[in-house]
């Protein structure tokens, strides 16, 4: 595993499981289902070919192997503005290949900020990363997910919640803030 790798890993469970940002990604990553795929990307194009490959990947292995899988691209899409522009290209991807419905990407950025929010709001801590990511999220995962969950709309305040409530020292820990 080389140090990018680690460092999502490490994320995902500090932050993600850890904090309980997501409260449907710790059985998918203690079982062992979740691919980090560091991409050498250097150009749109690239990036996107591996974006290809990767939900090719997804729709030809089984769920109960492989869930879901982070995109990391270390070299590019440094700036958030360029990194949101480029969602809508992964998107385009998605239904150029007949693939929405039945996988989304979410998104994970350094840099990440909801519209509305100041830069330094801590709910924008719930989709920062330590480098900008796609999720690829089947959508059958995340329907059932949703199902299950017995306050799904509840989720995203909790979150604002926790990462409010934070102390100065566990942001610089958790988010190098």
């Amino acid at each position: 595993m080389n140090e990018i790798e680690a460092a999502v890993r490490q994320w995902l469970e500090r932050v993600v499981i850890g904090l309980n940002l997501c409260p449907f990604a710790a059985r998918p990553v203690l079982g062992g289902r979740v691919r980090v795929f560091v991409s050498a990307a250097t150009t749109e194009l690239d990036l996107l070919t591996d974006l290809q490959l990767e939900l090719a990947r997804l729709d030809e292995t089984p769920v109960a192997q492989l869930e879901t899988t982070l995109v990391v691209a270390p070299q590019m899409l440094a700036d958030f503005l360029d990194y949101n522009d480029f969602l809508d290209r992964a998107d385009e991807l998605l239904q150029s290949f007949e693939w929405d419905g039945t996988y989304q990407v979410a998104s994970f950025h350094p840099q990440y900020q909801f519209d509305g929010t100041e830069p330094d709001d801590p709910e924008n801590l719930s989709n920062r990363s330590p480098y900008p990511m796609l999720h690829l999220l089947r959508e059958d995962s995340v329907e059932a997910a949703v199902e299950a969950h017995p306050d799904v709309d509840g989720i995203p305040e909790a979150n604002i919640r926790r990462l409010r409530g934070l102390t100065p020292e566990q942001r610089r820990e958790l988010f190098g803030l």
